[in-house]
């Protein structure tokens, strides 16, 4: 089955030649210069598996049309483009939950390279279920962090940070072996980006005095999660 990509971008060039492109490359794309096209099928047939969003577009921007996607599909993968390649455009669109980034004019290359890393993060060969951190569950499948007192749904991209962290468990990470081993590439952009990520989790291990995720000046971070 192919996978089926929802594009919204509204210059009529640049949405063709994405679309040519991503259909050489085996893909099935559904392509929309009217955002407001595509809000009445997030309850009816939204059948998509990730979605690449356009930020600049009339009548709805790509910010607001995220927000509304996910509401409706928590779990729905974002891949944002942009003509700005702004700090804030940046770190807007990872609050909001895109799991990447990529400024225009990008390399169609490099975009289905990005498509395709986010598609396998979906679908992790093999990983537990359940994984219990303190007085957290860890639920892989349905990227819930769960705590007796709420449930936090995960973007893809703050359960592979979890996961990472679980991997080298009580040991001092470099920052720049995240962005490599995650992210793929590191700049000043996705070294803000991690911060951001790091700032969540935090947040969502408040419950749990336990839990560290502890900054090591110049050097990166030191995580211990007490798991069972």
């Amino acid at each position: 089955m192919k996978t089926k990509i929802l594009l919204a971008e509204d210059d009529s060039d640049f949405g063709m030649i994405l679309k040519q492109y991503l259909e050489l490359e085996d893909f099935e794309v559904t392509w929309f210069q009217d955002p407001m096209e595509i809000i009445p099928l997030l309850t009816t047939e939204f059948y998509f598996h990730i979605g690449i969003l356009d930020i600049m577009m009339p009548n709805l921007d790509g910010f607001s049309l995220a927000k509304m996607i996910l509401k409706e599909k928590p779990d729905f993968p974002i891949l944002f483009l942009t003509a700005k390649n702004q700090k804030l455009d940046r770190l807007t669109g990872l609050k909001i939950g895109a799991d990447d980034y990529l400024a225009k004019p990008c390399d169609p290359e490099e975009l289905v390279l990005r498509i395709k890393n986010i598609l396998k993060r979906i679908t992790p060969a093999t990983v537990e279920t359940q994984i219990k951190i303190g007085e957290y569950t860890l639920n892989t499948e349905k990227l819930l962090l769960i705590h007796p007192k709420e449930k936090i749904r995960l973007t893809i991209r703050e359960q592979d940070l979890l996961l990472y962290f679980l991997k080298h468990n009580k040991k001092a990470l470099k920052r720049n072996d995240i962005l490599d081993n995650l992210w793929e590439t590191n700049d000043y952009f996705t070294g803000r980006s991690l911060d951001v990520f790091i700032s969540r989790l935090r947040k969502y291990f408040q419950h749990d005095d336990q839990i560290k995720i502890q900054s090591l000046r110049g050097i990166g971070f030191e995580i211990d999660f007490p798991t069972h």
